[in-house]
């Protein structure tokens, strides 16, 4: 890879850092326990995995700063849902959480080059567990 691109690759897992960060302040603001960070196996990731009250949330973050390539929700498609549950099963495997209800989330989160932030956060954006 040039150095072109590895700053730009650098660059863009900066960002994505940047808006998990920020999600991850906004839900214990309001009230979410924070569970696990980035969890990954072969077949699927998870950004973040909360509990609100008796609910698991799956949370995927995508983070923007600019309009270029769409809207941060543009970017999860059926792939990525279908990946995300396959990664939200496992883990309800493994922490024998298979009974506890579960919804996926998505948060939105724009910054811009002056600093200034976005944030949108949709509730069960796609079918629960």
């Amino acid at each position: 890879m040039n150095k072109k691109k590895t700053r730009a690759r650098r660059r863009h897992l900066a960002v994505g850092r940047d808006g998990e960060e920020l999600v991850v302040g906004y839900l214990e603001e309001a009230g979410y326990a924070i569970l696990a960070r980035n969890y990954r196996q072969p077949f699927g990731e998870i950004d973040i995995i909360a509990e609100q009250g008796e609910t698991l949330v799956f949370v995927e973050v995508k983070t923007r700063t600019s309009g270029r390539y769409g809207s941060p929700l543009e970017a999860v498609n059926l792939r990525k849902r279908q990946r995300m549950t396959r990664a939200a099963l496992d883990y309800m495997v493994r922490n024998g959480r298979s009974d506890q209800a579960a919804r996926f989330d998505v948060v939105a989160v724009s910054l811009d080059q002056g600093g200034e932030e976005g944030l949108e956060h949709i509730k069960n954006a796609f079918d629960t567990v």
